[in-house]
């Protein structure tokens, strides 16, 4: 029986109650403060102030500990609006903030698709937006936002996480590596990219989601209505 399946094991006159919700929580702040190399059952008994087998009436592994936390997580990802591209919008939107207020989710969304309840109530808002789309192309159209945000989100962590490892923001490690670039393109191997690189506008992580999401919603559209 799946762990969101099995029931809960009867309270007991203990001096720490514990429940499901409880042991993820703990789990969360742990990862919220210090990665997942911070979640353990071991670590999360120790937060909740029980010993590590009194876990395991709730969960069985790790692995169910984590399962829990990403559903957990989706709970946060609430895709609303008025017609299917506004709630398209808001699954990525959410998928987004949900990563970044949650940086470790970054490393556990993407496989494969999670069925906790939370994440099954996201997949049916999602699909009931999409109402008349054909059936065959709703799944598709899902997969490619969820795709989109999760990559887009994962690039935007590794950008976070460098800059901590490394000390330098990025207007620091673009002003470092300018040297070098103005030299490479100085080649004139590179027009294309030195035009964009010299010309562009430079967009900051939000204005780039947000284009690069208009570019996707702007494609699945025409291709519903083609």
């Amino acid at each position: 029986m799946l762990v969101w399946e099995r029931p809960e094991p009867p309270e007991r006159p203990v001096p720490a109650p514990l429940s499901r919700d409880r042991i993820v929580r703990a789990a969360i702040r742990l990862a919220d403060a210090d990665g997942l190399d911070a979640v353990s059952l071991r670590k999360v008994a120790a937060a909740l102030g029980v010993g590590p087998m009194r876990l395991y009436g709730y969960i069985t592994s790790k692995e169910e500990l984590l399962d829990l936390m990403v559903d957990a997580a989706h709970a946060e990802i609430r895709p609303a609006g008025d017609g299917r591209r506004d709630v398209l919008r808001s699954l990525a939107e959410g998928i987004r903030h949900a990563v970044h207020e949650h940086e470790w989710l970054a490393d556990l969304l993407g496989g494969r698709p999670q069925l906790g309840p939370h994440a099954l109530a996201t997949a049916e808002a999602v699909m009931a937006a999409l109402d008349g789309v054909d059936v065959d192309a709703a799944m598709p159209v899902v997969a490619a936002v969820n795709a989109y945000a999760i990559g887009a989100v994962r690039r935007e962590i590794a950008e976070r996480r460098a800059e901590r490892a490394t000390g330098m923001d990025e207007k620091r490690w673009q002003a470092a590596l300018g040297p070098y670039l103005q030299r490479t393109f100085a080649t004139g191997r590179l027009p294309a990219l030195a035009t964009v690189v010299r010309d562009a506008a430079h967009l900051d992580a939000d204005q780039t989601f947000r284009m690069g999401l208009d570019f996707l919603l702007d494609g699945i559209e025409a291709r519903i209505a083609g």
